[in-house]
């Protein structure tokens, strides 16, 4: 098992995505009340070589000399890329060593108001920066944001993003009852999104347990009404889960030491990566399919967010 690559695993928007992770988790700009890796342990916006750059490439010498099947390679992973400053050399490296694989950054877009971090990134074939609001208000309440940040910079970084880049940009919005979809930021966002001119627009909503309790996703009928009142191309929803067993690179042996580890006890996805040295975005991809096809549930208690077999 490798430390800080995950993968290759079925991604909705990726086809076969090899992560790489530049930072420990769970070091991030922004403590999202639905991130799905957790409570964010060190809200920061310092640069730092948080994974050594050495590491990285050996492990992804190692795992190229297997020659995987890979669509894109992804820098995600456990927290916000951009923060770790090597993240311009490693993309480097990639595409000089690995030039049919495509790349792509997942970021919550936050610290692309810096133009030197926007420029270490102008070599990946596809950004998928997010937005999930365009009021200070919401931004604070949805977001909870590293205190420096501005929402007003962090929307110009993405628009700055968009005359400086020629890749494709995919934004990402992901909705939450109560939080951001009011007709007033709506209209907001529509106007955010007119003057950031992505590529594509993907709405999202919650689909396994956030960071805080009560949090309600929309329905697929609310998304659709939202693409309808902004009336924008290239609006569409991004699907729950990918079916992954139709895919080839299907780790059945790894779907069956998560059912076995939680039918011991039930365990929170800390527990899980403890037990079996996976990481932790890559049960993060299984546990989403288990749960959609009815194998798991989960249950809030003091310590988290608990996984157990449904059946138990």
């Amino acid at each position: 098992m490798y430390k800080y690559l995950f993968g290759p695993v079925p991604s909705r928007r990726l086809g076969m995505s090899l992560g790489i992770d530049l930072v420990p988790k769970k070091v991030c700009s922004l403590d999202c009340v639905y991130c799905e890796v957790g409570k964010t342990t060190k809200l920061t916006t310092d640069r730092l070589e948080y994974i050594k750059y050495d590491k990285v490439i050996a492990e992804l010498k190692d795992l190229m000399s297997t020659n995987p099947k890979i669509d894109y390679m992804t820098f995600s992973g456990s927290g916000e890329p951009t923060l770790n400053i090597r993240i311009g050399d490693v993309l480097q490296f990639v595409k000089k060593e690995y030039p049919s694989i495509k790349t792509a950054i997942l970021t919550n877009g936050t610290l692309l108001s810096d133009k030197k971090i926007r420029n270490e990134l102008l070599l990946a074939d596809v950004i998928l920066p997010s937005l999930d609001a365009a009021s200070e208000e919401v931004f604070t309440k949805i977001n909870r944001p590293c205190p420096e940040l501005s929402l007003k910079n962090y929307i110009q970084g993405l628009i700055d993003l968009r005359n400086e880049y020629s890749g494709q940009i995919w934004l990402e919005i992901l909705f939450l009852k109560n939080y951001n979809d009011s007709q007033d930021e709506l209209n907001k966002l529509k106007e955010a999104i007119i003057k950031i001119k992505p590529d594509s627009i993907q709405l999202n909503t919650l689909d396994r347990p956030g960071t805080i309790d009560g949090l309600i996703p929309l329905t697929n009928n609310e998304l659709k009404y939202i693409i309808d009142f902004w009336n924008l191309p290239n609006t569409q929803i991004i699907a729950n889960q990918v079916e992954r067993t139709n895919i080839e690179s299907y780790r059945t042996d790894i779907e069956a030491a998560i059912l076995e580890t939680i039918s011991r006890r039930p365990c929170t996805l800390d527990d899980i990566q403890h037990f079996l040295g996976i990481h932790i975005n890559e049960i993060n991809k299984y546990l989403g399919s288990m749960e959609a096809e009815g194998k798991i549930i989960t249950k809030s208690q003091n310590r988290g967010i608990f996984y157990e077999l449904k059946n138990k």
